[in-house]
């Protein structure tokens, strides 16, 4: 699949409208439900296959943030062949008790992989648990980058973010679309 049919996919499959409270606390009247993309076989696998591309040749790790990051950094980890380590927002309490699930991270690069990322909080977050394991992290990936916010704040932690769309570009392949009859 083309990237332009892609994107045009995605938003058609994601895009909401309303009144939505985002993680960052913001209030938006848009929302890209990745549940809804990340769910549909075809073009999960799109996503991933175009995602692959953007993958730093040095990793050796994909690190896929819970939970809309694990479907994503899952596929990548089939279609590329590097192991996968799953990413909790905070240590299960029960069992093992850890947060990073899968391959050990300490001394391997690691690349982030991430659904929608709007300020870039919860990827300073992981990455700082991750780097107190071991972890050498610089590169993320996010199928949409929805805000700019996260580009003041991750390059501060060291984090160069890499998406495969932003959202004015999505919004930009729908409105060039030919009205439907």
């Amino acid at each position: 699949m083309e990237r332009v049919e892609l994107a045009k996919r995605i938003y058609n499959i994601s895009h909401l409208t309303g009144t939505f409270i985002l993680r960052s606390r913001q209030v938006s009247d848009q929302y890209f439900d990745k549940y809804l993309f990340e769910s549909e076989p075809e073009i999960l696998a799109e996503i991933a296959s175009h995602m692959s591309r953007l993958i730093p040749v040095d990793t050796q790790i994909i690190g896929g943030l819970e939970m809309g990051g694990i479907p994503i950094a899952t596929a990548l980890s089939l279609l590329t062949g590097l192991p996968v380590v799953f990413v909790r927002k905070k240590a299960k309490e029960y069992g093992t008790r850890k947060f990073a699930e899968g391959t050990d991270v300490a001394g391997k690069r690691v690349c982030i992989v991430e659904d929608v990322v709007t300020t870039g909080g919860q990827i300073l977050l992981s990455t700082t648990d991750l780097r107190k394991l071991g972890a050498i992290i610089n590169n993320v990936l996010c199928v949409i980058e929805r805000g700019s916010d996260s580009r003041g704040k991750l390059p501060g932690s060291g984090l160069e973010l890499c998406p495969l769309f932003t959202m004015s570009e999505l919004e930009s392949y729908i409105q060039r679309e030919p009205p439907k009859n």
